[in-house]
């Protein structure tokens, strides 16, 4: 199938009402024929074009990582390359992408999660862009919920961002840090818990609007 008729027809179904039902189509696509038109999406000015994007590409790697493992590692190299400050570009929904297709797999969350992490590490490969720093949140967040195991030894890397001045930092760096009784970062939290700071994050293959106050409350039991 030709890109452009590919990429119009996936355009399409990510914006569909019945969005899961549409995943599953998208999932049943050839999976490499699939991967450049949601790369593309990842730069559109449609937030919710970008973020479903994300989603479907979660899911159509799982799913190449379950079948011919080598070609989900060719996507993940090519999400870290765009991650690169050589790649020449930002790397606009990478993080994101690699948080979500770790949620959804199992293997691929072992081999690359501390890659993930180092992006919030000083010593790392910390990423200093505030706006692309939100993405790599999210990456880390939505791969917490799903395994957090992997990413309790690195928390403290989040205090930095639960005291941040971006609202959209903060509500993102509870988010994940809620879900952990670790005192450092409850002390935080309970400040942040008073924070009514309006953000937007997707969630539920929606873009929701919710306070600062409401990602500090997940999970905690401290």
């Amino acid at each position: 199938m030709r890109f452009r008729k590919l990429k119009i027809q996936i355009q399409e179904m990510l914006i569909r009402d019945d969005f899961p039902a549409a995943l599953e189509e998208i999932c049943n696509l050839p999976s490499i024929q699939v991967v450049n038109p949601l790369f593309s999406f990842f730069h559109a000015g449609n937030e919710l074009l970008k973020w479903r994007a994300v989603t479907a590409m979660g899911g159509v790697v799982s799913m190449m990582a379950a079948r011919k493992p080598e070609s989900a590692r060719v996507v993940m190299r090519r999400l870290i390359w765009n991650l690169n400050d050589e790649s020449g570009g930002i790397g606009w929904g990478s993080p994101e992408a690699m948080g979500e297709i770790m949620a959804q797999n199992k293997e691929m969350a072992r081999e690359y999660h501390r890659l993930l992490l180092s992006y919030i590490i000083p010593h790392g490969n910390y990423i200093e862009h505030a706006i692309l720093q939100r993405g790599v949140l999210w990456g880390i967040g939505r791969l917490a919920h799903a395994e957090p195991a992997l990413i309790q030894s690195s928390i403290d890397y989040l205090i930095p961002f639960l005291s941040s001045p971006d609202p959209v930092h903060r509500g993102l760096a509870s988010w994940t840090a809620s879900l952990y009784n670790y005192e450092p970062t409850n002390r935080l939290l309970i400040h942040n818990r008073q924070d009514h700071s309006l953000i937007v994050i997707y969630h539920n293959s929606q873009l929701e609007e919710v306070t600062v106050s409401f990602m500090a409350s997940q999970n905690n039991s401290g």
